[in-house]
């Protein structure tokens, strides 16, 4: 097994695009953190910002707003007072600001990743060697697996890359000295905490890399069943951009709740703001794990009936 996974890495690194995404990957961290440090540098004058966004927030609870905006003032004005009482700087422009601002190019990750993976199967067709590849002593579900872990350890090293590159350019143009800054938040009781900010942040890289552990998993089954790498790509492509805009269209309608990419943000519990009332972080995760093996079986159950005598 292990050499099949090997086997697999050296197709994924011996090729010139793989080195493209990767360096594309480190340039556009390196632009997006300079434009930040550029146009959003950190605030000397961060305390009198705070007071006056918790005047707006006053403002804005006494014109009896809903429910989701009165939470979000509420908790937000206790954050903004506990900074203000214990002298914690917000962490914009620092080095940890950086990061959980890189954090949005997951969706990046999962692009490149899907591109990855949407070839791992239908390439071996395309290019005509699927039976070279299967007549070797190993069970097709072994070839389909080793296939799948690549791909996911070509993720984890896109994940890697992208948070090392944050931290590193992140600290390059805002300095380091805001490392030690806490992560503060609002808990479900209304009292406010402090949490050192680098398991916070490994908190919101994974559970963002939920969307793109789905994805790539969708575009590997396009790729297995259809046997195209291009719609591989352009499927999941479409359903992974076109899905907030469907979720805020459709957010009203009880059935959306069990739709794959209204699950797959699990941040929104961390926020207490998920997308209806009714779920909750256990019913997403039971739609997450039954998406996912139904789209695995689906795979495993077409590669290893499938001829490939042409």
């Amino acid at each position: 097994m292990l050499r099949l996974i090997r086997n697999e890495n050296m197709k994924i690194y011996r090729r010139p695009r793989t080195w493209i995404l990767l360096i594309l990957l480190i340039g556009i961290v390196a632009f997006g953190t300079y434009q930040i440090h550029k146009f959003a540098p950190a605030n000397p004058d961060w305390k009198q910002e705070l007071t006056q966004q918790n005047t707006e927030y006053e403002n804005n609870l006494k014109d009896n707003p809903s429910k989701e905006a009165r939470d979000y003032y509420e908790e937000h004005l206790k954050i903004n007072e506990y900074r203000l009482e214990h002298d914690i700087a917000p962490p914009d422009g620092t080095v940890w600001g950086s990061v959980l601002e890189m954090s949005d190019l997951i969706i990046l990750v999962t692009i490149f990743t899907v591109v990855i993976a949407a070839d791992a199967v239908a390439g071996e067709f395309s290019q005509g060697t699927a039976k070279l590849l299967l007549i070797r002593p190993h069970s097709r579900a072994k070839v389909l697996l080793s296939k799948y872990l690549s791909a996911f350890q070509f993720s984890l090293l896109l994940l890697l890359v992208l948070l090392g590159a944050s931290y590193g350019f992140g600290g390059l143009f805002n300095g380091f000295d805001g490392t030690t800054l806490p992560y503060v938040y609002a808990a479900g009781d209304g009292t406010v905490h402090e949490l050192s900010m680098l398991p916070h942040i490994l908190t919101v890289y994974g559970m963002s890399c939920i969307s793109l552990l789905m994805t790539v998993t969708l575009a590997f089954m396009i790729s297995t069943v259809f046997r195209s790498s291009s719609l591989a790509i352009a499927l999941s492509m479409a359903v992974l951009l076109l899905s907030s805009t469907a979720i805020h269209l459709l957010k009203g309608y009880w059935w959306i709740k069990y739709y794959l990419f209204a699950n797959t943000d699990l941040t929104v519990y961390l926020d207490g703001t998920p997308l209806r009332g009714d779920m909750t972080l256990t019913f997403s995760i039971l739609v997450l794990v039954g998406y996912f093996v139904v789209m695995n079986v689906l795979s495993w159950t077409i590669f290893t009936k499938r001829d490939v005598a042409a």
